[in-house]
């Protein structure tokens, strides 16, 4: 028998609500209760591991790393594979009883201390426990800020992981997966104590990106502007979508000289801009454009894809034999490949199917976007901006970044840059940025108008341009002449969002809706502190943001 679900943990949740029949994510009841149960079992396992912590003791690296990869799993459009949570939930009653049996003895909530049973129907049946919905009597605000924690920490999880790839963590990262789970449940936390751990959640999302812009920048060293052709060329050929670079790295070694191209897609667009990637010439554009595309623009090509990390969707059949998944990301009945001991992947298999369905018959005609003007890039040219501000010739930047979906609403941000005027100057990154980065914005000041500042964790690169720019004005971010528009859609834009909240920044839009885990009190807060509105129209929105700083 199968159970009902609840799940409203992103933008395209059914009616605003909640999917609770099957997940418009394309999950079913069964994936959305495993992993339910999943979580339930990463708070018990952080009740145990928070005790040891504070007795002095260190977690082993394995067992943050299952940690992270599991909450990474649960995120939205990662892994569909029921075996896959089968497998991850028997590994976390073995990590339980571990650290149940090294930490102090004592009384521990029910996530600690229930025992999974090792066949999946009674792990079902468990799982109504673990709902979302399940204690009815729970305070409604307390149960918003719970699941606002734990939303921010996958989308925490999904940068540590790549970070963790390339051989780089940050302990204060570790430390925090168990104390904000296990701080989720915890029923003497009060409301007050848990805005505290949620802002606390949105400042180690600041340090998750920090770590992850080091991993990036220092092995492929700083992006720069670089031209990328947004059009096919003739030849066998891999896409590569998602987010992580090392994975992309890796095919394009196992290539060389093998007559396949490869094209980034998605997330995976700001690559180029990386010196130590954009070098291997075989990298020969994007493909496509953002995650819910993809069904249309995979249907029946005739190369091979690889999905590195989110945003999975189903995939028809007409490609399910040419689409592999690698790191946690899965889909009954599609080839993963997996890491081997040594750290290294073997895509042979990826690349012999590139090479059997023989790639594109012709080329297109050349069409160039640029991207690449991360923190180093951008803060190259800061002396002019500051000089451009503060003569007029620059009036206003906006950032306008965040993830992309595919329900109505979302030409909001078409008509935002569109209508931004002609001297300000759009940063944006993530993939929301396909609304309109194949147009033509020009240049002001000698700058191109529009500025790829990279994937979603370079919101980390959009803080420190903002602050450097503060400090040349000695003021805040807040005083600045700035406005960002966020869309989100998963997880990592809650950990992104509550990264600039945590900073301070005032007056942030946020759409194209607002999410179903906040509740009126806790948005009640949200507006009231930090000004935070949800968008309305273009027009208003664009003249409310530039009166602010002009009145």
């Amino acid at each position: 028998m199968e159970n009902a679900m609840f799940c409203y943990q992103c933008e395209q949740t059914m009616g605003g609500k909640g999917c609770t029949k099957h997940g418009v994510c394309g999950k079913t009841p069964e994936i959305a209760n495993l992993q339910d149960l999943l979580i339930y079992q990463l708070k018990g396992i952080s009740c145990y591991a928070k005790q040891l912590i504070e007795k002095g003791e260190s977690i082993n690296k394995e067992i943050v790393k299952f940690v992270e990869n599991s909450l990474f799993t649960t995120l939205t459009n990662v892994n569909f594979d029921v075996e896959a949570h089968v497998e991850l939930l028997k590994e976390s009653q073995e990590i339980k009883e571990d650290l149940r049996a090294k930490a102090p003895t004592g009384t521990y909530s029910n996530e600690a201390t229930y025992n999974l049973s090792d066949n999946k129907e009674e792990m079902l049946k468990d799982s109504i426990k673990a709902g979302i919905m399940y204690d009815q009597d729970l305070d409604p605000d307390i149960r918003s800020l719970r699941w606002t924690v734990i939303y921010g920490l996958k989308g925490i999880s999904a940068y540590g992981h790549q970070a963790r790839y390339i051989n780089y963590h940050s302990e204060q990262v570790d430390r925090f997966y168990f104390i904000a789970l296990e701080a989720t449940t915890n029923d003497s936390l009060t409301v007050e104590d848990l805005i505290r751990m949620v802002m606390r959640t949105g400042e180690i999302s600041i340090e998750v990106m920090r770590i992850l812009d080091e991993a990036n920048t220092e092995t492929y060293e700083n992006p720069s502007a670089h031209k990328v052709n947004v059009k096919i060329k003739k030849g066998p050929f891999i896409v590569v979508s998602g987010h992580d670079l090392r994975d992309l790295e890796q095919v394009l070694k196992q290539t060389e000289g093998k007559g396949i191209n490869v094209y980034t897609h998605g997330e995976m667009l700001p690559c180029h801009g990386y010196p130590k990637l954009n070098k291997y010439k075989h990298l020969v554009g994007n493909y496509g454009s953002a995650w819910q595309n993809q069904q249309k623009e995979f249907n029946d090509i005739p190369g091979a894809i690889l999905m590195t990390t989110n945003c999975l969707m189903r995939p028809r059949e007409s490609y399910k034999d040419r689409i592999f998944t690698t790191n946690v990301v899965g889909w009954e009945g599609v080839k993963n490949i997996k890491l081997n001991e040594d750290g290294t992947k073997d895509f042979s298999s990826l690349i012999e199917k590139a090479l059997q369905l023989g790639g594109f018959k012709e080329d297109e005609e050349e069409k160039e976007i640029i991207v690449g003007f991360g923190h180093n890039e951008t803060l190259s040219n800061a002396e002019a901006i500051v000089n451009a501000i503060k003569k007029e010739d620059i009036k206003h930047l906006f950032v306008i970044g965040g993830c992309d979906g595919a329900k109505p609403g979302r030409n909001y941000y078409t008509e935002f840059a569109e209508k931004v005027p002609k001297d300000c100057i759009i940063l944006t990154l993530a993939c929301g940025k396909y609304r309109f980065n194949k147009l033509d914005f020009g240049t002001v000041a000698g700058l191109p108008r529009l500025l790829d500042v990279g994937q979603c964790n370079d919101v980390y690169s959009a803080v420190k341009i903002a602050s450097t720019l503060a400090d040349a004005f000695d003021t805040d971010i807040n005083s600045l002449p700035l406005t960002i528009v966020l869309s989100w859609y998963e997880q990592k834009a809650v950990a992104d969002l509550l990264a600039l909240l945590s900073l301070g920044v005032n007056g942030m839009y946020l759409g194209p809706t607002l999410p179903a885990f906040i509740s009126p009190n806790v948005l009640q807060y949200l507006v009231d502190t930090f000004s935070l509105k949800p968008i309305s129209t273009p027009d208003d929105d664009l003249k409310n943001s530039l009166q602010q700083h002009y009145q």
